[in-house]
């Protein structure tokens, strides 16, 4: 089976220097560079080819945002963005899923979480992390204002059941939780997603649970 290709985006040596073991450590994961601030990402990106990256937000010349918005913009774009983050949620990682990352990951992981959030976003799905879950609707909650109101008419094209799913993906339930709580088959949950996404213009299920809560289709308690 062909390694996961990864690239680590991060101005601190130590942080990648050790992720780089851990990952070089799995038989399936491979470090194929590193890249010291957003615009060495990007040009590293171009010239490796890497399956996944880990990006750092705040890091000189370009940041983890800026970078992210650059890679995942294009439409046939293959790269996906794990952005790292510290315990204490950072105060930008919500614009970063907004900008197209794939999920975030908090830099003191463990080895297996780690390999395993490399493994989920390069096979194309959205990591949610319940517990980091928790702190991104804590800076939602922050957030103030009124939804925009062109984002609640496209909440207006869901049906009762779609929005319904909306909300708990927004909480960080995986498919086959969803279906044990709505008492649905599995794939029926892969389809509800699968349409939600579509009508809402979305990339993947971070952006959907960033859009539920801007929308205030789940509302924050801020804990």
């Amino acid at each position: 089976m062909p390694s996961i290709r990864v690239l680590i985006a991060d101005d601190q040596m130590l942080v990648r220097q050790g992720f780089t073991v851990l990952l070089n450590a799995e038989p399936d994961i491979e470090v194929v560079g590193q890249a010291v601030d957003g615009r060495d990402a990007v040009a590293k990106v171009a010239e490796l080819a890497p399956d996944v990256v880990l990006m750092d937000i705040r890091m000189p010349v370009l940041d983890g945002i800026e970078a992210t918005r650059q890679l995942t913009g294009p439409a046939d774009t293959a790269v996906k963005v794990l952005v790292l983050t510290t315990f204490d949620l950072d105060e930008y990682v919500y614009e970063a899923l907004r900008a197209g990352a794939a999920g975030f990951l908090l830099k003191d992981a463990s080895a297996a979480e780690l390999a395993h959030a490399v493994r989920v976003v390069a096979a194309g799905d959205a990591l949610l992390a319940p517990n980091v879950t928790k702190r991104l609707i804590a800076e939602f909650a922050r957030l103030p204002g009124a939804p925009r109101r062109p984002l609640r008419e496209r909440v207006a094209e869901l049906t009762e059941r779609e929005t319904e799913v909306l909300a708990l993906i927004a909480q960080g339930l995986s498919n086959a939780e969803i279906a044990e709580q709505l008492v649905v088959a599995e794939q029926t949950v892969k389809t509800h997603v699968s349409r939600i996404l579509t009508k809402l213009g979305l990339r993947d299920r971070t952006q959907a649970a960033v859009f539920a809560y801007e929308t205030g289709v789940v509302r924050p308690t801020g804990g």
